[in-house]
């Protein structure tokens, strides 16, 4: 049969359940939470007594932060009730997924209701961390069975890019199917089929990484900080590292999982690694556990002069102090190396005491995972895609393997007696020295059972830069690379730190648009990158420099090159396609403003923020606005509120938190620009639909002289505001001045009256005021403070 997921039952509504629930209606499906009647409620016939429950859950879910969903017009989706009244709605449901407590019987209880009012055919999943899958299946109808797996999603749902599948022998290979597909092209997920085995794959290798960690720091005489230094960023890790990790998702959670595994796993052959030690054990008896209880590794105080500060747990006296700075040689070495491959061989051959911290733990982690094969996977891709999307490890254990080296790795295992499983061995004896390698544009992993190199399932119709731009570069400066993409598409990828935009970029941009206009073999242009981030704007450094050396020729040049490149996306004669993610600010968000079309990534922060650095958008943002405020042109005082909207979205640097909200704050456009939720299958679609532009027949379009500004009268709103706004000192004197450069902008200047003016007339004005911007004292205040210490200085 063919699926199609429409409506989608939740039942339980918990953490996890309300988050599972807003990530469903994120991706527009009808959802239906439901919960058990408080036992206050139990005898009322009051039916918001009834789901006080479940809709105080969903309530606190809606309201935390970073919010669980894209947009609150998608709340809507969701609809509440109680297991008791409402269990038979569940019938119109194509998804059922539970999510109560962890305990069998319950759950047990929980199916035997489902087998009463589901349809046939119905999926039926469990959300359960630790709960063997199989044991779920007791007294269940052969179609019940058929369509039953484990769905373990990983809290918060929206942001943990893991998904991992549990079938049990009765799953019906179209399900499992059905649920990968759907988990990673409709989700967003990165899917791992698992093995019903203790904690399945992420928890079971992070957690045991997590409580060798806790033993390494007993050993090694590591203090908290040390170890949160050394295990964040430095060897590509998040930046809540290990113990501030630990804080966040709950010391009580880690130990549940921890035991879990001691106690299900008695030939795990490093079992004893999962005992929990006694400071962990003090913590949890002293409701230290963290983020929820208000103190765990760390604790946020008032200090003596009234400030807040962050202490930090003494392992030793289990008393609270004041944190120490951290500094290692090897660390020191490391930070000069912007490539995490490269970064990690350094940490691995460190000399100091840092270095033999990251021996023993990469060998640690290298020797288990090794002998995790095949109890918890027969391949070892899949162990690294679960750490990565449930961890947030940049490289997974065994792409971590590759980069310092096959040979040098096994060599240091075996003299620090931790020798790896047997297959390694016969890899070696066979002369194969990686467990990844690119071929043909495709990443292939090493297949142990068949001894041979395979591409990773679900990857062939994705694109991966990595893998395409040693063969596909077509241009490149130290910026960027043009790739061909393929079907005569060529992408263009920026490298910079923060992928920001300077004059490298630019050149990249304007030669990929040469090549696909003049080369018969090249089509259009997508602009994408696989960076943290997809840009977070123009290089600000560069704009200091030359107003600190008052090069206002100069700044001037650059601004302009900066629009031209702009105007150039959009009034070339080939489609240009913008695919941003992450962070796409300032001049990152000019180029979205300026593409034919952008397919933007779902997690995508788009905003024109410059106001905070005391500049106006100058790449041609600015004039944007403005012309889109013509394109809404509404009669009468609409027209006068279309125009505050656009100027405070604009001068309160708003940021759209998803690529849904950056349509609702006017960055994107509607029926025009799209949004995909899976950032795998992203490139690939951007390409397609670029290539389906350029095959129906992409007319080059005429610039525009019809943009209707409303002179005097939009200034005149747009002063007294600021005036008021300072008056009542809510803003600051430049922050003022700002405000009228920009109003000044939107509205075409000191017209007398509407009038229309073209797409050039805004430009220049726009950077007339920018460098008006640049040249006030207070404006290279601020953009020094954000360039010494990331902060915004308000002056």
């Amino acid at each position: 049969m063919k699926r199609s997921i429409k409506k989608v039952a939740v039942l339980g509504s918990g953490v996890m359940g309300s988050r599972i629930a807003c990530h469903f209606a994120n991706v527009g499906c009808e959802v239906l939470l439901l919960d058990i009647v408080p036992k206050e409620a139990e005898e009322s016939k009051d039916k918001k007594a009834r789901n006080k429950l479940v809709d105080d859950a969903l309530n606190f879910a809606l309201k935390s932060n970073p919010s669980p969903i894209y947009s609150k017009k998608f709340v809507s989706r969701i609809s509440t009730g109680n297991m008791t009244d409402d269990m038979s709605k569940i019938a119109d449901a194509d998804w059922i997924i539970e999510v109560v407590v962890e305990r069998l019987d319950i759950k047990q209880i929980v199916f035997n209701n489902v087998e009463k009012y589901r349809k046939p055919g119905s999926l039926i999943t469990s959300n359960t961390s630790g709960i063997p899958i199989h044991m779920m299946l007791e007294g269940r109808s052969e179609d019940f069975q058929k369509n039953f797996a484990g769905s373990h999603f990983f809290n918060p749902p929206r942001y943990l890019k893991l998904l991992e599948v549990i079938p049990t022998p009765k799953t019906d290979a179209s399900v499992v199917e059905f649920l990968m597909d759907y988990g990673s092209r409709v989700l967003g997920k990165t899917t791992v089929l698992c093995k019903d085995t203790p904690a399945f794959i992420a928890n079971r290798v992070g957690v045991y990484a997590i409580q060798d960690l806790f033993h390494t720091v007993a050993k090694m005489g590591l203090t908290v900080e040390e170890i949160d230094k050394l295990t964040g960023p430095a060897m590509g890790r998040p930046k809540s590292a290990t113990f501030r990790t630990c804080d966040v998702v709950g010391l009580d959670t880690l130990v549940h999982v921890a035991n879990g595994v001691k106690d299900n796993c008695p030939n795990d052959e490093r079992r004893e690694v999962f005992e929990i030690p006694s400071f962990v054990s003090k913590m949890v008896e002293n409701k230290w556990l963290g983020s929820k209880t208000g103190q765990g590794f760390y604790k946020k105080v008032k200090n003596a002069d009234g400030k807040s500060e962050i202490l930090v747990l003494d392992l030793n006296t289990l008393e609270y102090r004041s944190q120490e700075r951290v500094k290692f040689a090897t660390l020191e070495a490391a930070k000069q190396e912007s490539d995490l491959g490269k970064r990690t061989k350094i940490l691995f051959s460190g000399k100091d005491k840092a270095g033999d911290f990251y021996r023993s733990v990469f060998t640690g982690v290298f020797q288990y995972v090794t002998n995790r094969i095949p109890e918890i996977s027969d391949e070892l891709y899949k162990i690294d895609d679960a750490l990565k999307a449930g961890f947030g490890w940049e490289m997974g254990p065994f792409e971590t393997w590759d980069a310092i080296g096959f040979e040098k790795v096994i060599a240091k295992m075996e003299e620090l007696g931790k020798k790896p499983a047997q297959f390694i061995y016969d890899m070696q004896a066979k002369g194969i020295t990686s467990f990844y390698k690119i071929e043909n544009g495709n990443r292939l992993y090493y297949d142990i059972n068949e001894q041979t190199y395979k591409v990773i399932p679900g990857t062939e119709e994705l694109i991966s830069l990595a893998t395409l731009r040693e063969t596909n570069t077509v241009w490149h400066n130290s910026d960027v690379h043009i790739i061909h993409l393929g079907d005569g598409i060529l992408n263009v990828e920026f490298h910079t730190k923060m992928n920001t935009i300077g004059g490298g970029v630019l050149e990249g941009i304007n030669k990929a648009i040469d090549l696909a206009e003049k080369e018969p073999q090249y089509k259009g242009v997508v602009i994408s990158n696989e960076g943290e981030n997809f840009s977070a704007g123009a290089n600000v450094g560069m704009i200091f420099m030359m107003a600190v050396e008052q090069e206002y020729d100069e700044l001037d040049f650059a601004i302009r090159a900066f629009q031209n490149t702009m105007m150039r996306l959009r009034y070339s004669s080939i489609p240009v396609i913008v695919a941003p993610h992450n962070l796409a600010l300032g001049g990152g968000c000019e180029m979205c403003l300026h593409a034919d079309k952008v397919i933007a990534h779902a997690e995508t922060y788009t905003g024109l923020v410059e106001f905070g650095v005391g500049l106006i958008p100058g790449g041609g943002g600015t004039k944007e606005f403005a012309l889109r405020n013509h394109d809404d042109l509404k009669e009468g005082d609409m027209r006068i509120n279309n125009l505050r909207n656009r100027f405070l979205t604009v001068g309160q640097a708003k940021v759209g938190t998803s690529a849904y909200e950056a349509f609702e704050l006017g960055y994107y456009r509607e029926g025009i620009d799209e949004v995909i939720v899976s950032r795998a299958h992203q490139l690939a679609y951007a390409k397609q639909v670029c290539l389906n532009m350029a095959n129906k027949g992409y007319q080059q379009p005429a610039k525009r002289k019809d943009i209707v500004v409303y002179g005097n009268e939009g200034l005149g709103i747009v002063y007294v505001g600021a005036h008021s706004m300072w008056s009542g000192k809510y803003i600051s004197e430049h922050d003022k001045l700002i405000s009228e450069k920009l109003g000044y902008v939107l509205c075409g200047g000191d017209l007398s009256q509407p009038t229309e003016v073209s797409e050039q007339y805004l430009l220049d004005l726009e950077r007339r005021a920018f460098l008006e911007l640049c040249a006030e004292k207070k404006t290279l205040e601020r953009i020094q403070s954000i360039l010494q210490t990331g902060k915004i200085l308000r002056n």
